[in-house]
């Protein structure tokens, strides 16, 4: 049986790994695009490394463009195989991948203007929305904790990894005449100890894993100090500097801990008297999904429930859909939290509120989650004096602030605590580390060599390895 490594080898994004198995079968584990690269990131998306037509399966650990964007474009290309996954992931993907499908729409559009002015070749857009809503057919939901065939000799089981609404490590067994050799694929996982999901599972002994990086080189502060962060940076932004807090979040799993985590500070009295908006008509209707799959919360986030009519609403929230009431925000003259898509800055509402607001000295900036190195996060962030929004210059004059701890991916210690149910996993062969930026993967490979695990390794891109 053969692993292909096709991405997020030296990188977070565009994860994609596939299967081949001795009797033929190709089974993509995810199918992400590659994201926050300019024009260098189309040319990446469109460049798969494998025929779309040739895949039967793709199994998916959660619903997150950078996993899960481009299962449009290979259906597009030809794909008519099954996706498998678990019943939130599929409901999120139903509207994330449309929602992505306009932005790509919108994108070809903008490039297009200016292109067709100096008589370029229009491009058209990888996928659209109509591509991502009919893909939506091919999807298959299994439950956790339900074993289930999708071949006479290939099995899957779903664990909940905690990472999002849905989010699991895909642990297959393949049976090969009287062999029987079994792989899990972690996703990404989750911190422990979190306000909405529970804990990452324990999967069982695997002859292989493929697991994620991205936070290998740091640890986290926990979410109670996290929780007072938030607090004295709502309390300086708002109630001392009288201005804007511009929270760029991502609309599915990070937005609602924020929503919650402002709902539990407001009901012990701890913020200031101001409007919160949540201004991404992608994180309202994820909402209602959270809403709708309470079977995927922890007892702590059940007991708040029971407790209140609403976890993600308060009386000083307010959800934004419409764009006329997004850019009423623009004259919105009095201090108030702004809770905006995308978390790395790159593309929609919060970009323009970035660009109303980044020259002002009394807003503040507020990060709480990863930004990859080429985004426009990631260059406000790390203290850019100029950065282009929209292809326009604007000095960065805002306050900026950052919280770690609201990070879906767990650090490496909590990394290494999920692993740890493979200790004493004689039949574990190799640990594929994937998912980090530049040495991040190294570095994890050493902690996790220290802590035991000396069969850790570290791919590279498009490297090809036989599981024997």
């Amino acid at each position: 049986m053969k692993l292909d490594f096709l991405g997020a080898t030296e990188e977070v994004t565009g994860s994609k790994f596939m299967l081949t198995t001795k009797g033929g079968m190709k089974i993509l584990l995810d199918c992400g695009m590659y994201q926050g690269k300019g024009l260098e990131t189309d040319a990446m998306n469109r460049d798969l490394g494998f025929d779309p037509k040739e895949i039967d399966i793709v199994l998916l650990s959660h619903a997150h463009i950078d996993h899960a964007g481009l299962i449009p474009y290979i259906y597009k290309l030809g794909f008519k195989g099954k996706v498998f996954c678990t019943p939130a992931t599929r409901d999120l993907c139903a509207i994330m991948l449309a929602d992505s499908g306009r932005i790509q729409e919108a994108d070809a559009r903008q490039f297009n203007k200016k292109t067709e002015r100096v008589g370029k070749t229009p491009i058209e857009p990888i996928y659209t929305e109509k591509d991502a809503v009919e893909c939506m057919r091919l999807f298959i939901s299994i439950p956790l904790g339900l074993h289930f065939n999708i071949s006479p000799d290939v099995a899957i089981d779903f664990y909940d990894t905690g990472h999002m609404l849905g989010s699991s490590a895909i642990y297959i067994t393949f049976k090969e005449g009287r062999k029987k050799r079994t792989l899990c694929y972690t996703g990404d996982i989750g911190r422990y100890n979190k306000r909405i999901l529970p804990d990452p599972k324990p999967f069982p002994h695997a002859d292989y894993i493929i697991t994620e990086s991205t936070y290998g080189d740091r640890l986290h502060s926990t979410l109670d100090e996290a929780d007072q962060e938030l607090m004295l940076v709502v309390r300086d932004a708002c109630a001392k500097r009288r201005g804007k807090l511009l929270i760029p979040s991502f609309a599915i799993g990070r937005t609602q801990e924020i929503v919650y985590s402002l709902h539990r500070l407001e009901l012990a009295g701890d913020l200031p008297d101001i409007e919160c908006f949540v201004d991404s008509p992608l994180a309202c209707s994820a909402t209602d999904i959270f809403r709708l799959h309470d079977d995927c919360f922890n007892e702590d986030m059940r007991r708040f429930m029971s407790e209140t009519k609403d976890p993600f609403g308060f009386d000083n929230l307010q959800y934004i859909r419409t764009i006329d009431d997004s850019k009423r925000l623009n004259e919105y003259n009095r201090p108030c939290i702004i809770i905006s898509a995308s978390g790395m800055m790159e593309a929609g509402r919060i970009k323009h509120h970035l660009a109303n607001n980044i020259e002002n000295p009394k807003t503040t900036i507020l990060c709480v989650g990863y930004c990859s190195p080429t985004t426009l996060g990631a260059k406000i962030m790390r203290g850019d004096e100029n950065v282009s929004i929209f292809g326009n210059k604007y000095k960065v004059r805002a306050t900026l602030a950052r919280i770690d701890a609201y990070s879906g991916h767990a650090d490496y210690n909590e990394l290494i605590q999920y692993l740890s149910c493979q200790k004493g996993n004689k039949k574990l062969k190799k640990i594929f580390i994937v998912h980090g930026e530049g040495d991040v993967r190294k570095t994890y490979a050493q902690h996790l060599k220290d802590a035991g695990f000396k069969q850790a390794y570290v791919p590279y891109f498009r490297e090809s390895y036989e599981l024997i």
